[in-house]
C-alpha cells in the first residue's frame, strides 16, 4: 500500500506550485499525492495535473492575495511577512488537525509557512524545498548582499564603500535576528515547540533538498541535512502563441519576465524603453501591465502566461526578476542576465549568477529603463559570459531535479 505526501504550496506563486508539481510528478509513482493551498491563481495548475488539491481554509482573499503580491515585491519592511499571528493562531490547529486525519508520510514546503509550525507540532516529517542562496550556510559565508531598497550613501559611507563587509553585516544580521520568527514563536510555544533563533531556523526542515547543483554557490562543505538534487524549474506544458513561435530571428532576441513578483511601474517603463532598439522581445508580463495604459513597441510581444523551458531558448538574453524558477530557466537555457531582484533572496539568486559571470544585476531602487539596455547590450556583446552560462547550463543539465527528489523521497519515507 502506497504511503501518502502532502505537498502544502502557495498556490499564489508560480515558482513555488511549479517545482511542487515537478516533484509529485515523478513522486506519484510511489506514493498518493495530496496538495494543499489556501488559494491562488496557480492552484488550476494542480489540478490540471489531475492531483488531489485540498483547499484549505480560511481562503485567501482579493485582499490578502493583493497583500502577498507587495510582500512578493520586496515593499514591505519585513520581506518574508507572508502571515500575521492571527493567521498563524488559525491556521495551525486546522493543519494538525489534517495531518492527524490523512497521516502523511511526509509533508514538503516551499513558502506555505504555517506548515513549519504545523509539522513539528503534529510529529510529522517536514521537508522543505529551497535552494542553497536561503540556507545557513550562504549567510554564514557571508553571502548576502544590502538590500538594494535600502543601499544608500549614508551606509555605504558607513562600511566606506566596502562591499564585502557590508555583505558580511547583512548575513550576519540575518542569522542574529529572531524578529522575522516573532509570530512562529509566539504560535509555536502553545505546542511547546524549541524557540526559532531566526527565520532561517523556521523554515529548513528536518531534511532540505535544495533545487540546484553544488557548482552554482561553491559552498566548501554542507550539513547532512541538506541535499542537492538539481535544478526543479516549472514546466508547464502549454502552446506556444503563434506570435511568439513565430517572430523572426533577424535581431537579437530579449526574454522579459518577471515571474509573480515584478513591480508593474518598472515593469512598464522598461517596455517603453524598448522602443526602437535592435532586438525583439518576448515578454510574458501581461498579468502586471493589465491596469495600466502602455503602448507596446511594435518590436514587442506582450502575453500571458507562457512555457519558459519552451520560451526561454529562444532568446539570446534574459532580464529577470531573479526568483529561482526563471533564474534555473534561463541558465538551462544557455541564455546570460540581467537582474533586478525584487527582494534580498532574488538578489542572492543573481549575485549567484554574478558571481558565476554570466549575470548583470541592477538595484531595483535606483535602475532606470536606460539602465536595462545598456546591460542588454553589454552582454549581447560578452562572449565569456556567453561561454559561462553555456558550460553552468551543461553542468545543470546532468541533474534530473524531479526524479532525484523522488527518489530521495522513497529511500527516507517509502
Amino acid at each position: 500500500m502506497k504511503k501518502t505526501l502532502i505537498f502544502a504550496v502557495a498556490g499564489y506563486n508560480l515558482a513555488e506550485t511549479g517545482r511542487m508539481i515537478e516533484i509529485a510528478r515523478t513522486a506519484r509513482t510511489h506514493f498518493n499525492i495530496i496538495f494543499a493551498s489556501y488559494g491562488g491563481q496557480f492552484e488550476e495548475l494542480i489540478q490540471a495535473e489531475n492531483f488531489h488539491l485540498e483547499k484549505m481554509k480560511p481562503r485567501l482573499s482579493k485582499e490578502k492575495l493583493a497583500r502577498l503580491r507587495i510582500v512578493l515585491s520586496g515593499e514591505t519592511i519585513n520581506t518574508v511577512g507572508y502571515l500575521s499571528l492571527k493567521e498563524l493562531e488559525t491556521r495551525v490547529p486546522n493543519e494538525i488537525a489534517f495531518f492527524k486525519e490523512v497521516k502523511p508520510a511526509a509533508v514538503l514546503t516551499g513558502w506555505c509557512l504555517s506548515v513549519t509550525l504545523s509539522t513539528r507540532a503534529a510529529g510529522v516529517p517536514f521537508i522543505n524545498v529551497l535552494h542553497s542562496t536561503t540556507v545557513r550556510e550562504y549567510y554564514e559565508a557571508g553571502l548576502q548582499s544590502w538590500p538594494d531598497r535600502s543601499n544608500f550613501a549614508f551606509f555605504r559611507w558607513l562600511f566606506r564603500n566596502d562591499e564585502e563587509k557590508m555583505n558580511r553585516w547583512m548575513s550576519n544580521l540575518v542569522l542574529k535576528l529572531a524578529a522575522p520568527a516573532k509570530a512562529y514563536n509566539a504560535v509555536g510555544s502553545k505546542y511547546a515547540l524549541p524557540k526559532f533563533k531566526n527565520f532561517i531556523d523556521l523554515i529548513e526542515g528536518d531534511h532540505t533538498l535544495l533545487a540546484d547543483i553544488p557548482e552554482w554557490v561553491g559552498f566548501p562543505k554542507i550539513r547532512p541535512s541538506l541535499h542537492y538534487v538539481g535544478p526543479l524549474p516549472t514546466r508547464i506544458d502549454r502552446p506556444v502563441p503563434v506570435e511568439v513561435a513565430s517572430m523572426p530571428h533577424d535581431k537579437p532576441v530579449v526574454y522579459f519576465a518577471m515571474g509573480s513578483s515584478g513591480k508593474p511601474a518598472l515593469i512598464a517603463e522598461i517596455l517603453r524603453g524598448f522602443k526602437d532598439k535592435p532586438y525583439r522581445v518576448i515578454a510574458p508580463v501581461k498579468s502586471h501591465i493589465e491596469q495600466m495604459k502602455i503602448d507596446v513597441p511594435e518590436n514587442v510581444i506582450v502575453t500571458g502566461f507562457l512555457s519558459a523551458h519552451k520560451v526561454n531558448p529562444l532568446a539570446d538574453i534574459s532580464v529577470i526578476h531573479g526568483g529561482q524558477n526563471t533564474v534555473m530557466n534561463a541558465c538551462l537555457s544557455g541564455t546570460p542576465i540581467v537582474g533586478i531582484g525584487m527582494h534580498p533572496e532574488q538578489q542572492a539568486n543573481l549575485d549567484a549568477c554574478v558571481r558565476k559571470g554570466f549575470a548583470i544585476r541592477l538595484n531595483k531602487r535606483l535602475a532606470t529603463a536606460s539602465d536595462v539596455l545598456a546591460a542588454i547590450d553589454k552582454l549581447l556583446h560578452d562572449k565569456t559570459a556567453k561561454e559561462s552560462v553555456e558550460t553552468f547550463s551543461k553542468q545543470l543539465a546532468e541533474w534530473d531535479g524531479p526524479e532525484n527528489a523522488a527518489r530521495f523521497l522513497k529511500e527516507h519515507y517509502g
